[in-house]
């Protein structure tokens, strides 16, 4: 399925399989996770991809085929591939630990052609294991809104009183996480969402309402999984003296004004920027020792626009997921 013109419908396309280069696998694509990030793509929100595109950066399928000089990954091996596709290796976030905002980095199914599609070729560096625990489909959403929402859940420190806002893919596991770690999540959900705040407090949160609403006490931290920056002053009043606010998506609405003394007594706004690989496969371990359980639905790969739809409606518990492979 493939991206021609943002703002368009992805087309149903046949292409012969790719052949992978050096350093590359070929994976013979099983599911694919549909992530806000494509409905940004799709809709022209982020402004670079290389077009045509296939979306795609949740993918998990089975290598088949080997480019040269390919360490690490194997014919047969399960893997999974995220957003971060390609890094450098040698600028200076590189080589200090900071793959994740490498000057010349390309990511799957944004520069490179990613999983919505019988089969696919990444750079083996960016192929992660993916524990036996986890079937395909639980794999899936791991890749993105797993590891990057993990990213962010450790810039919140030692806080133990946390604040999700936006309560979908990556917010349902990472409440998983978080209880498991013995901290205290609050679930902020749109106003009037009884079916997630219900969800919520299924996975284990303390409390659960509306992002309209002032949490029953103050919180540590607040991580912010929705794409509204008016959201960012709500979660500043709601965060104690000394607290951190996270916005962990990459695209996000204007941040609007708002007073000093939201900010002030050593409050903290930050970013959350992709993820590293070895993030990855920290994520992965903890995961599968939590264990996290994703609760995903599911569309064949020729609904790839409804799969599209029915994130940017909102309304779907969980995460999507493409089943490619039958």
């Amino acid at each position: 399925m493939v991206l021609e013109r943002p703002g368009e419908p992805l087309r149903p396309k046949d292409a012969p399989d790719p052949h992978p280069s050096t350093g590359q696998v070929r994976i013979r694509v099983r599911v694919c996770g549909v992530c806000r990030t494509d409905v940004h793509i799709v809709d022209g929100e982020l402004t670079d991809p290389t077009l045509p595109l296939v979306p795609g950066h949740q993918i998990v399928g089975v290598v088949e085929a080997l480019g040269d000089r390919v360490d690490g990954v194997a014919i047969g091996d399960r893997v999974g591939v995220p957003w971060l596709g390609w890094a450098c290796g040698k600028c200076r976030y590189c080589t200090t630990g900071r793959q994740n905002l490498c000057e010349r980095a390309l990511f799957t199914g944004y520069q490179l052609d990613g999983g919505y599609a019988d089969t696919a070729v990444a750079d083996a560096r960016s192929c992660l294991a993916l524990p036996d625990v986890f079937s395909d489909l639980q794999a899936a959403p791991l890749l993105c809104a797993g590891t990057i929402g993990f990213r962010a859940l450790r810039m919140t420190g030692g806080a133990t009183r946390l604040g999700f806002y936006g309560f979908g893919g990556a917010a349902h596991i990472l409440t998983q996480v978080a209880v498991a770690e013995g901290r205290r999540v609050f679930a902020f959900t749109r106003p009037g969402d009884t079916a997630t705040q219900t969800f919520a407090r299924e996975l284990g949160a303390t409390w659960a309402g509306s992002s309209t609403e002032a949490p029953p006490s103050p919180l540590d931290a607040a991580i912010l999984f929705a794409a509204a920056g008016e959201l960012v002053p709500r979660a500043l009043e709601a965060v104690e003296a000394g607290g951190t606010v996270v916005c962990a998506e990459i695209h996000m609405s204007d941040i609007p004004s708002f007073p000093y003394a939201l900010l002030w007594k050593e409050r903290v706004v930050r970013s959350v920027a992709n993820l590293t690989w070895a993030d990855g496969r920290e994520f992965l371990a903890v995961a599968a020792r939590v264990p996290v359980r994703t609760q995903v639905t599911t569309f064949p790969l020729d609904q790839a626009n409804e799969a599209i739809t029915a994130l940017r409606g909102g309304g779907v518990n969980g995460a999507i997921v493409l089943q490619v492979a039958t």
